[in-house]
């Protein structure tokens, strides 16, 4: 797994650290250790805003994050000759999130989504997963 950002600088120092790039590093370190395993060669993106173009082919008036690749449960997954990316989009977050907190669950909840895609899992199923109670 790769974290890649728009604004990504590698002289920069902790004290100039993106804090958006924090709250995904965070989120990222939340997931189980079995799951971030096997990323694999997934790249992690920030990116401000999804174009134009990205939202007419998913036909979504705004996205919070996107995954693209092929699942690890597709045959040949391993294989594949580009790696998956997983891309987080800063401007919707901070537009829907107001406060550090809601902020930080936010993002949390879109790198688990995204990931979950990664592993295969359906927006419809994560509907219904999202319904179950839990403790389950």
């Amino acid at each position: 797994m790769v974290l890649m950002t728009s604004e990504t600088d590698p002289n920069a120092d902790d004290e100039t650290a993106d804090p958006f790039e924090a709250l995904v590093v965070a989120a990222l370190d939340s997931v189980p250790e079995a799951f971030r395993d096997r990323l694999g060669r997934v790249a992690i993106v920030i990116e401000d805003e999804p174009t134009p173009e990205l939202l007419a082919s998913v036909g979504a008036p705004g996205l919070y994050g996107i995954y693209q690749g092929v699942p690890r449960t597709a045959w040949g997954a391993e294989d594949a000759a580009v790696a998956s990316k997983i891309t987080i989009f800063r401007g919707s977050h901070l537009r829907q999130y107001r406060d550090p907190d809601s902020l930080a669950r936010g993002v949390a909840d879109t790198v688990r989504h995204e990931i979950a895609h990664h592993f295969g899992i359906s927006d419809a199923r994560l509907d219904e997963l999202a319904r179950e109670p839990h403790g389950r």
